[in-house]
């Protein structure tokens, strides 16, 4: 009984989240300028954040937030709902994400990134060494380590670190990545596979040619 009311309480949560969205949206189509603010509050934060990670200059990711929400409040009359806000505002940043890319010369970027569960109940599973060592030749390996996975990730092409980037850090789901970049979830689950093994392969690079962490001497 507590489970199911639990359910219907995130339920409620989430059709009046979308309800009230839904009311913000038809406020700034009528031109009202506080929705519309209300809208880039709402989803500034997260899109920036986005975007840095795709693109990897402050700078660069704080113009195409403005230019996100420019090409989204121009777009408010073709918005028809059928996907929800943020799926719509994911895909202009994401659209104009790979456009800028393809117009500048690949950069390294940081990024934090880390490994999790996913819809299927599998766990990639990524054999870094522990990044809590004191010892400082070990520290100087793992931050090697760190830049080794960042440019894997920066190196990614357009499509694969898309949808990397949408499920493991901004946490989509399949449906709502594939509705992003409007492909099939088939494909959403090749490209996350296919980036991961990728990043794995530089890793083990990596690992194979990086000297062996040394062991701490036991104190007698």
């Amino acid at each position: 009984m507590f489970r199911e009311t639990v359910s219907l309480s995130r339920s409620f949560v989430a059709v009046d989240t979308l309800s009230v969205e839904a009311r913000l949206v038809e406020r700034a189509r009528a031109q009202d300028e506080a929705a519309f603010e209300q809208i880039m509050s709402l989803y500034a934060d997260r899109l920036y954040n986005y975007i840095l990670r795709m693109v990897g200059n402050a700078t660069d990711a704080e113009d195409l937030v403005q230019e996100t929400f420019l090409r989204a409040y121009q777009g408010l009359p073709s918005f028809d709902g059928r996907a929800s806000l943020g799926t719509w505002l994911y895909r202009i940043a994401t659209n104009l994400c790979i456009d800028h890319q393809r117009k500048r010369a690949r950069r390294v970027t940081t990024v934090s990134y880390s490994a999790q569960e996913d819809e299927d109940g599998e766990t990639t599973e990524w054999d870094f060494p522990d990044l809590q060592t004191p010892n400082p030749m070990d520290a100087a390996l793992n931050r090697e380590l760190e830049q080794v996975v960042e440019t894997a990730i920066a190196n990614l092409s357009p499509k694969l670190k898309t949808v990397l980037l949408l499920y493991d850090v901004e946490e989509l789901s399949y449906e709502e990545i594939a509705r992003v970049l409007n492909i099939p979830m088939g494909t959403v689950k090749s490209r996350l596979n296919h980036a991961r093994a990728q990043i794995q392969k530089q890793v083990a690079a990596y690992l194979n040619d990086a000297p062996a962490p040394t062991q701490a001497r036991s104190m007698k």
